[in-house]
C-alpha cells in the first residue's frame, strides 16, 4: 500500500517554513520590486533532507545553465544541475525556440559553442547553413538546432563532465548566512529537500536564486515600466515548404531579398537536403495579413509580430515564431499575468495554425505537431551587479579587461510602444564583462543568461541564445577558478585567469 504523502520536517519546523518562508515565497515572487528574496530569508532548511552536496549548484538547465555545469564539471568541480523540468536545453528545447539568432560579428562562437556544433553535425543535425543567406545570418552564433537532437547532446555532454542533474526540482528557496548561499531550496516528487554547494550560478532566466537570497533587481521598461512581450511557439508538420517559399517569394515581389534565398533554395533542393526558409510578417507582405484580420480569420493581437523557420533536421516541419501575446495586456513578471498568458496564447496559436492551413499554399496538409512547455519570455528581472551594462555600452561598442564574450545582436525591443531594432556598425561589436555576472551582496553566486545586470535595452540586445551560451561557459569556469584559489566568485578577476584556460580574451 502506498504511503500518504508527507513533508520530511518536524512540526516546529514546519510552521517556521510556511509561516515565515514558504507562504511568502510563493505570495511574494511575483511582486514587481523582487520581494520574494526579503520573504525568502524565513526559510532555514530547518529539518530538511539533504539531497545531495556539490562544489557547485546550477540551478536552471537552459543554455546558460548547461554550459556552465558541463564547464566547471571538466575543471573538477563536483557539480549539480538543478533543472525544474525533464529535458535540458530550456527555450531552446521546451519553449521550441528555433533557431539561434546570430550575433552578427566573427569570432563570437566560444569553444563551448564550437564543440556543441561538432557534436549536432555528428548527429546529422548540422547546424550551420554552409551557405550565406545574407545580413539576417552575418557573423556567428547562428544555430540551427534540432530541439530533440539537442537535448541529447546536452545530456551527453553533463554524463561525459560527470554533472549530476536533478530533473523535476523546483526552486523555492535559499538558504543564506553571512553574505552567502548555503543551500537552495527545492520542490521534488519527495517534497521539499535541499542542495548543498561551495558556489551556486544562477541560470533560472528570471533571477530567482538570486532574489531569494536578496540580490536587488531590477524589471521592464524605465520608459512603460512593461516587460518585453512573450511568446509561445510551436510548430507545424506535413508542410510542403518548397511551395509556401514559392508563394512568399511572389508576395514578396524583391529581388534583393528573393533572388539569394530563390538560389540556396534551388541548391538545397538539387542537392536533397532539407532546405532552410524564413517567412515573416514585414513591410513588404503586410497588407497579406491585414487582410486576414479584415476577413476575420485573425485578430490585430495575432499580428503583432509573425515568423516562421523550417527546422533542419525534421522535414516537412517548420517552427512558428509566434503568437506573440500584447504586453500592455499581460506580464512576465506577474504570476497571474503569466499564467493567463498561456491560454490567451493558445487559443492565438490555434488561429493561426488554422489561417496557415486556409490560406498559404502549403500549408493545406499541415497540423500542429507540437506546442511550447514553456512561454518564450524575453525579458523579466535582471540583477543589479557589480557592473551594469547599458545602451551607450551597446552604441559605443565598449570593450572590457574582464571580457567573457561578444555581440553585436541588436537592442531588438519588441513593443508597441516602443518598437525597436537599432544595429551598430557592420564588424564593431561590444562586449560583455564579468562584473555583470556577480554582486556586492552575494559573494559566491554568478548569474548567467538574460538575467544578468543592464539596463532593458542591453538586455534587448544580450538576451541571445549563443551570448547566454558563452556567459554560462564562462561562469562554469570561473566558479571552478574560484573554488580551486579559494576565491569568492564576486571577486574573481576574469583577466588574471590565464589566457589558455578562459573561454574569451579580450582584444
Amino acid at each position: 500500500m502506498e504511503k500518504s504523502f508527507s513533508i520530511p520536517i518536524s512540526r516546529r519546523a514546519f510552521m517556521k517554513l510556511v509561516g515565515m518562508g514558504t507562504v511568502g515565497v510563493l505570495a511574494e515572487t511575483a511582486m514587481p520590486s523582487g520581494k520574494a528574496a526579503a520573504a525568502s530569508a524565513g526559510v532555514h532548511g530547518e529539518g530538511l533532507p539533504t539531497l545531495l552536496t556539490a562544489d557547485v549548484c546550477v540551478v536552471g538547465g537552459g543554455a546558460a545553465g548547461t554550459a556552465a555545469a558541463v564547464n566547471a564539471a571538466r575543471r573538477g568541480a563536483k557539480v549539480v544541475l538543478v533543472e525544474r523540468g525533464i529535458l535540458l536545453g530550456g527555450l531552446q528545447t521546451l519553449g521550441c525556440v528555433y533557431p539561434c539568432m546570430p550575433t552578427f560579428v566573427h569570432g563570437s562562437d566560444t569553444p563551448y559553442i564550437n564543440e556543441l556544433n561538432k557534436r549536432m553535425e555528428k548527429q546529422g543535425a548540422s547546424p550551420l547553413l554552409g551557405v550565406d543567406a545574407g545580413e539576417w545570418f552575418y557573423g556567428d552564433g547562428k544555430g540551427l538546432y534540432a530541439p530533440e537532437v539537442l537535448s541529447l547532446v546536452y545530456e551527453e555532454m553533463c554524463g561525459e563532465a560527470g554533472v549530476e542533474i536533478l530533473y523535476d526540482a523546483s526552486l523555492v528557496g535559499a538558504v543564506t548566512e553571512n553574505g552567502r548561499i548555503k543551500e537552495c531550496v527545492v520542490h521534488t516528487v519527495e517534497g521539499l529537500g535541499k542542495v548543498r554547494a561551495k558556489t551556486f550560478i544562477d541560470a533560472t532566466g528570471d533571477a530567482a536564486l538570486a532574489r531569494y537570497a536578496g540580490v536587488p533587481v531590477e524589471k521592464g521598461s524605465d520608459e512603460t515600466g512593461r516587460n518585453q512581450p512573450m511568446s509561445l511557439r510551436f510548430e507545424m508538420t506535413g508542410v510542403d515548404v518548397e511551395k509556401v517559399f514559392h508563394f512568399f517569394d511572389g508576395v514578396l515581389q524583391d529581388e534583393r531579398m528573393a533572388a539569394p534565398l530563390k538560389e540556396r533554395f534551388q541548391e538545397d533542393v538539387a542537392h536533397g537536403c532539407p532546405p532552410y526558409l524564413e517567412f515573416a510578417k514585414i513591410p513588404k507582405n503586410e497588407h497579406f495579413f491585414k487582410e486576414a484580420v479584415a476577413n476575420g480569420d485573425l485578430t490585430e493581437d495575432d499580428i503583432l509580430y509573425i515568423q516562421g523557420f523550417s527546422i533542419i533536421g525534421k522535414s516537412h516541419t517548420m517552427s512558428l515564431n509566434c503568437p506573440e501575446m500584447p504586453p500592455l495586456a499581460y506580464s512576465s513578471t506577474d504570476a497571474v499575468s503569466r499564467s493567463k498568458a498561456v491560454s490567451f496564447g493558445r487559443l492565438m496559436m490555434h488561429r493561426l495554425a488554422g489561417f496557415f492551413i486556409k490560406r498559404i499554399p502549403g500549408f493545406e496538409k499541415a497540423y500542429i505537431s507540437k506546442e511550447a512547455s514553456m512561454l518564450g519570455v524575453r525579458e523579466s528581472w535582471r540583477i543589479r551587479g557589480k557592473y551594469r551594462l547599458d545602451a551607450e555600452d551597446y552604441f559605443e561598442a565598449r570593450h572590457f579587461s574582464d571580457a567573457i564574450c561578444r555581440t553585436a545582436y541588436p537592442i531588438d525591443i519588441h513593443d508597441v510602444k516602443l518598437n525597436v531594432s537599432k544595429k551598430i556598425a557592420r564588424d564593431a561589436y561590444y562586449e560583455i564583462p564579468y562584473r555583470a555576472l556577480v554582486t556586492n551582496e552575494i559573494e559566491n553566486l554568478i548569474v548567467a543568461g538574460r538575467c544578468i545586470s543592464g539596463s532593458f535595452a542591453a538586455q534587448a540586445s544580450f538576451r541571445i541564445q549563443p551570448t547566454c551560451m558563452s556567459m554560462g561557459e564562462a561562469a562554469g569556469i570561473a566558479a571552478a577558478w574560484g573554488l580551486s584559489r579559494n576565491i569568492p566568485v564576486n571577486e574573481v578577476k576574469w583577466e588574471d585567469i590565464p589566457a589558455e584556460k578562459r573561454s574569451y580574451v579580450s582584444q
